[in-house]
């Protein structure tokens, strides 16, 4: 199924001319990229926490203030590899000078979890063998998934369907954190439903989370080709 012509571009928004609509967009995409950007900065650059959390703080301040976003053209690169590239700008700029920053110089965006983020990157395992623009990768499509499973929570608890949103935790969730899924049988005995209704419920999760990682993918694409791309890449078929 094809992309809606309807859906919403924060990509697009942070170009916005209205100051409202532009800083929403800018929440938006810091809340998908503030991490894997901390990651990569940390090890691309070798910079030490401090240096990392002030360098990615620093950069969405300044590319909301200047407008360095504004320059992505979706006919040469994908949104993320153009992030990624401006971000090896800022840092090598940011070295460059030899200034300390400021930590964004007063504006704040969405909540950082630094802490948290940190404690990822040194569970990072290897010599990024893959590259550090496939590692950006894989932290941005974990950044997603993320995105996706706290919309789905929500809708969970809005639709009084948390059982289903637990199952999904649970036995999906957890088991990419390396903690080893329970049967179905373990999970029905737990949450006192049948094992059929486990089962149903999980698909209906499984559902709603596709969903909601493709609503979230949308609004971080400016094309709809990028979007069908991305799409593909991450999710293994067509949207």
């Amino acid at each position: 199924m094809a992309c809606p012509l309807t859906r919403r571009s924060v990509v697009v928004a942070a170009g916005s001319a209205d100051p409202e609509t532009r800083r929403r967009a800018f929440d938006a995409l810091v809340a998908a990229y503030w991490k894997p950007v901390y990651k990569y900065v940390r090890l691309r650059w070798q910079a030490d926490p401090q240096d990392a959390e002030d360098l990615t703080q620093d950069f969405f301040a300044q590319a909301f203030e200047k407008g360095h976003l504004d320059r992505y053209d979706p006919a040469k690169a994908r949104f993320r590899t153009f992030l990624r590239v401006c971000v090896d700008g800022a840092v090598a700029n940011a070295r460059k000078a030899g200034a300390r920053l400021k930590r964004g110089g007063g504006i704040v965006f969405v909540p950082m979890d630094f802490p948290a983020a940190e404690h990822e990157t040194l569970a990072v395992t290897g010599d990024s063998a893959d590259g550090m623009e496939e590692f950006f990768r894989r932290e941005w499509i974990r950044s997603l998934f993320e995105l996706g499973v706290g919309r789905l929570r929500e809708e969970c608890q809005t639709l009084g369907k948390e059982t289903a949103f637990r199952l999904f935790q649970k036995y999906d969730v957890e088991r990419e954190h390396g903690i080893p899924a329970p049967t179905y049988a373990a999970l029905a005995k737990a949450f006192s439903v049948p094992e059929t209704q486990v089962t149903n419920l999980l698909a209906y999760a499984r559902r709603r989370f596709r969903h909601h990682v493709l609503e979230v993918l949308g609004e971080l694409t400016a094309s709809d080709d990028e979007y069908a791309a991305e799409a593909r890449d991450i999710l293994g078929a067509s949207p």
